[in-house]
């Protein structure tokens, strides 16, 4: 029986996430998602995993520009200068989201997806990610082929692979 896309990359996830686990518990440390264009995925791919309230406490979906004000902090003036898939947002979403959770390291997503909503200069596919904490952060923007579904995916994906990097073990 030939395995799908789809169930390898539901695996992909669920290993990441199981390492992040690992390595989250092995510090003692916790860790927190706001998440746009990906609606949740984060969060789900970590409480997919058994125990993930030892180290993964709170998530924000903040898929709309009141919400990343109102949850996050993120400022009006931000966002209406930069516009909510940007370095300057993703960076202070993430900052927001680990000041009001107390957890150690988080990720901030914002994107589109598609297949609307692109432009010249924010085309679909285009995702900004920052990983840090209550102190600071760093981000990259990526351009993820495919549809909605994919870009999301993806950007999930990315999401995990970069918090268990910044939890490398020595």
């Amino acid at each position: 029986m030939a395995v799908s896309d789809e169930t390898l990359e539901r695996q992909d996830l669920r290993r990441l996430a199981e390492q992040l686990g690992e390595r989250c518990r092995a510090r003692g440390i916790t860790v927190t998602a706001a998440e746009s264009c990906t609606g949740g995925g984060v969060a789900s791919a970590i409480t997919a995993v058994a125990g993930s309230s030892a180290w993964f406490e709170t998530g924000y979906v903040t898929y709309a520009n009141g919400a990343k004000t109102r949850l996050l902090g993120v400022p009006e003036a931000l966002l209406a200068e930069h516009g909510a898939v940007s370095r300057e947002v993703v960076e202070a979403m993430v900052i927001g989201a680990c000041r009001d959770s107390g957890a150690a390291l988080g990720v901030a997503i914002s994107g589109v997806a598609g297949p609307g909503g692109g432009s010249a200069e924010k085309p679909v596919g285009m995702v900004w990610l920052a990983w840090g904490s209550a102190e600071g952060a760093e981000s990259t923007c990526h351009r993820f082929p495919g549809d909605r579904a994919a870009v999301r995916e993806r950007a999930v994906h990315e999401a995990l692979v970069g918090l268990v990097r910044r939890l490398a073990l020595p």
